[in-house]
C-alpha cells in the first residue's frame, strides 16, 4: 500500500518485456513535470542490439527527452498500460483504506496509478521505482467467489480487508469500468468480468452471445467462456497478449486506436474509423485483409447494438516494426431503450450513426466495393440468424431474455434505415 508520501510519485522507470522474451528490461523513466509527463529512454536500453521502440513514430529510440504529440500530456502508449475506471476505483478504495485518518480526498496523479497497479498488466510494459531491481506487484490466488465479494464491496463503497484486497489488486491495472480481475491458467491466462450493481439487464451474457456470434460470422475475436459463482454470471475472456514458452510467459506488446490515432480520452469524440483506414494502409501487416475485417466488426458492432467501440477497444500488437489487428474484444451490447443511436467511433466523414447504410457508405475507404461490402453484410445477418437459438443455449438464456436482446440490441430496426436494395432484412421473433 503506498505511504502518504508516496501519494505523489513525480517518475517511475519503465520496463518492457521484449519480443519473445520472458524477463522484463528497464527502458527508461517517466517524469512528472507539471501536469505533464515525458519519457526518455536509458543508455543501457539504446546500446542493445535487440531494443524496440516502445511505440513509434511516437517514442522513436533516441537518447533525449522525447517531446509530446501536440495535445497530449503524456505518452498515449504508455497511457495504454495505466488502468481505467475500475482499476482507478479499485486503486482509490486500497489507497483510502489505509488513511482512514485523512477526511479530504487527495490527487492521485497517473505515475501513482503506473506504480500501485498489478505488474500483470495488458500489453509488454510495468513500472517500477528501480532502474535495477525489477519486483512484480502480483495478487494472491483467490476463489472466483472471494474475487466476486471483493468486486461487490468496492461498488458499494465499502473498504476491504487485507486479504480481499490483495486478492482483487491483481486485477487493478485493467482497462474499462465493468468489475474484472485477472486470472491465471496452465496454459493460457484469462480476464473474469463480473456484473455491476448498476446493470438491469443481463450485460454478461449479453457480451458472451455477442462474442461468439463475432466468432460465428468469421470475424477474430477473443475465445469466451462463461461461468458462475454466487450465483452471478461470470464471463472469462482468454488474453491474446500472453504467450507461454518453455521458459515461461512472454507479453505482446499492443497500443490502443486511440494512440495509433495520436488523440487521449479529452479527444476520443474526434476517433475516426477512416482516419484508422488511412494507418493501417500505411503501418500495418496485411493492409487489405486488417481493413475487411476492421468493416466486419463495425457491420457487427451495429448489428448486435455494441455503441461502446471507442478507440480504447480496438488495439493493435506492435512489434518494434508493424502493427497487426488484434482480435477483437469488449464487444457487449449496450442499454437501449429506442431505435436511434451513434457508435462510439465516427465512420464515414462526420457520421457515426448506427446504420448499415453509413457502412455501406463507407466501403470504398475499407477497399471494398458496394458489392463486397453488402456481402459481408448479408453473411453476418444470416448466421446471426442462423445461430441465434444455439448461442442463447450455451448462455442458458431465458425466452424472456430473450426477447429483450433480440430486436432491441440484436439487430435493432434502426440498423436498416436508409439500406439499400440488397441488404437482407432480419425477421424480429
Amino acid at each position: 500500500m503506498p505511504s502518504d508520501t508516496h501519494l505523489n510519485y513525480q517518475e517511475a522507470y519503465v520496463w518492457i518485456w521484449l519480443p519473445n522474451s520472458t524477463e522484463p528490461v528497464v527502458a527508461g523513466l517517466l517524469t512528472k513535470k507539471d501536469r505533464r509527463y515525458y519519457f526518455n529512454y536509458g543508455r543501457s536500453y539504446l546500446a542493445r542490439k535487440e531494443a524496440i521502440a516502445i511505440y513509434a513514430p511516437e517514442l522513436e529510440l533516441k537518447s533525449e527527452v522525447i517531446p509530446l504529440i501536440e495535445g497530449l500530456d503524456m505518452p498515449g502508449s504508455i497511457r495504454d498500460a495505466s488502468p481505467d475506471a475500475w482499476g482507478r476505483r479499485v486503486l482509490m478504495n486500497q489507497s483510502f483504506s489505509q488513511r482512514l485518518q485523512i477526511a479530504d480526498p487527495v490527487e492521485l496523479n497517473e505515475i501513482f496509478y503506473l506504480l500501485e497497479s498489478g505488474s500483470d498488466r495488458i500489453g509488454a510494459l510495468d513500472f517500477q521505482l528501480s532502474p535495477s531491481q525489477y519486483i512484480p506487484r502480483l495478487a494472491r490466488q483467490a476463489t472466483l467467489e472471494e474475487l466476486l465479494t471483493a468486486t461487490q464491496r468496492v461498488e458499494r463503497g465499502e473498504l476491504l480487508s487485507v486479504e480481499l484486497d490483495r486478492a482483487i489488486h491483481h486485477g487493478s491495472s485493467i482497462g474499462g469500468a465493468r468489475p474484472k480481475v485477472m486470472i491465471d491458467g496452465d496454459s493460457c491466462k484469462l480476464i473474469a468480468k463480473f456484473s455491476s450493481s448498476s446493470d438491469y439487464y443481463n450485460a454478461i451474457k449479453g457480451e458472451f452471445i455477442a462474442m461468439r456470434l463475432a466468432a460465428q460470422v468469421g470475424l477474430n475475436v477473443a475465445p469466451v467462456h462463461l461461468t458462475s459463482a454466487l450465483g452471478k454470471d461470470i464471463l472469462l475472456i482468454e488474453r491474446f497478449d500472453r504467450e507461454k514458452n518453455e521458459l515461461g510467459w512472454c507479453r505482446k506488446a499492443l497500443v490502443s486506436a486511440l494512440t495509433i490515432l495520436e488523440l487521449d480520452e479529452m479527444m476520443a469524440n474526434y476517433a475516426s474509423y477512416e482516419n484508422l483506414t488511412h494507418v493501417i494502409r500505411d503501418r500495418f501487416s496485411n493492409p487489405k485483409a486488417t481493413l475487411k475485417e476492421l468493416f466486419g466488426r463495425i457491420v457487427f458492432n451495429i448489428l448486435c447494438g455494441n455503441t461502446d467501440d471507442h478507440a480504447r477497444n480496438h488495439a493493435a500488437f506492435w512489434d518494434g516494426n508493424i502493427l497487426t489487428l488484434t482480435p477483437a474484444y469488449d464487444i457487449c451490447p449496450q442499454s437501449r431503450t429506442g431505435e436511434e443511436a451513434s457508435q462510439g467511433m465516427l465512420i464515414c466523414g462526420g457520421d457515426r450513426r448506427s446504420r448499415i447504410a453509413t457502412c455501406l457508405e463507407a466501403a470504398t475507404i475499407f477497399l471494398l466495393s458496394t458489392q463486397d461490402a453488402i456481402a459481408i453484410v448479408n453473411q453476418q445477418i444470416t448466421i446471426i440468424e442462423r445461430d441465434w437459438q444455439l448461442i442463447c443455449q450455451e448462455a442458458n438464456l431465458t425466452p424472456t431474455e430473450q426477447l429483450y436482446f433480440w430486436g432491441r440490441q440484436f439487430c435493432n430496426p434502426y440498423a436498416f434505415y436508409g439500406a439499400p436494395e440488397g441488404v437482407k432484412r432480419v425477421h424480429l421473433h
